[in-house]
């Protein structure tokens, strides 16, 4: 095993393994804008109310600097949230987190790497606005965002210089040329197949099954099936992989009798 497929032991933090963490849910236009801010700002403020024998009530109200961190043309949002409590149940969850050291720091000794546990949480909180008319401007608007379509269509009144649409692509071009050359190998009836091995074979008594493609343009499996029929495959050499008319398809005339029936020139 290599140094690199070690697995390397690092110590897990866990003076803060006591610690009670609340799980919060927020509304994604509150973590918009908490991303927007420094670290440095406040974003809000919880508040909590406790009446004896009645459960806690939990309230968020978000900072004039969170609220002041608006885009042209974006609505508000509310300032006034209440939080849901609900208790952690027949689930352990907790909350981690992980240091790495600066590379470029000037340190005699090297910092390792942390892994800490911050807490557990025992409770979660959802985040929820109050139904007034600020959030109900704001959910209609999200609505109406939501029901414009991805593409529109648009009618032009001029012509547009920066982008032509292609008429026809180079590499289609490039591939019906190539069709063309190389002809359709689309299937013809049998006779007709038959018909064009015949006439190869008055020509030649020899040929391979790349020749004969060429002349028929037919598929090369359906050219086997009918080439079985009226043909030999040759095995051995001289004439190896070659293919040629079986005995009783051959109409080759003997030599010597186109001699013999050659007019005599002292005639």
């Amino acid at each position: 095993m290599s140094s690199s497929d070690k697995h390397v032991d690092r110590d897990l933090d866990l003076s803060n393994a006591g610690r009670g963490v609340w799980l919060v849910k927020v509304p994604k236009y509150v973590a918009n804008r908490w991303e927007k801010a420094s670290s440095t700002v406040e974003v809000g403020k919880l508040k909590i109310s406790r009446t004896p024998g009645q459960k806690a009530q939990v309230s968020l109200s978000l900072s004039e600097s969170i609220m002041c961190l608006k885009e042209p043309g974006e609505e508000n949002i509310p300032k006034e949230h209440r939080l849901d409590v609900s208790m952690v149940t027949r689930q352990t969850l907790g909350v981690f987190s992980h240091y790495t050291p600066n590379p470029n720091a000037d340190a005699i000794v090297p910092e390792p790497e942390k892994l800490c546990l911050e807490g557990k949480i025992v409770q979660k909180l959802e985040c929820r606005p109050y139904a007034d008319s600020c959030y109900m401007k704001l959910k209609l608007e999200s609505i109406k965002k939501a029901m414009v379509p991805n593409r529109q269509v648009k009618q032009l009144d001029k012509i547009v210089q920066n982008y032509k649409p292609v008429s026809d692509h180079k590499s289609n071009i490039e591939y019906e040329e190539k069709k063309k050359s190389e002809g359709k190998k689309a299937r013809e009836d049998k006779d007709v197949v038959l018909e064009m091995i015949f006439a190869a074979f008055e020509q030649h008594q020899y040929y391979n099954i790349k020749d004969l493609v060429v002349k028929t343009r037919q598929p090369v499996v359906y050219l086997k099936e009918i080439l079985k029929e009226v043909c030999n495959y040759n095995v051995k050499n001289p004439h190896k992989n070659m293919w040629e008319l079986k005995p009783e398809y051959r109409h080759y005339k003997d030599p010597e009798q186109t001699t013999s029936q050659q007019p005599s020139t002292s005639d």
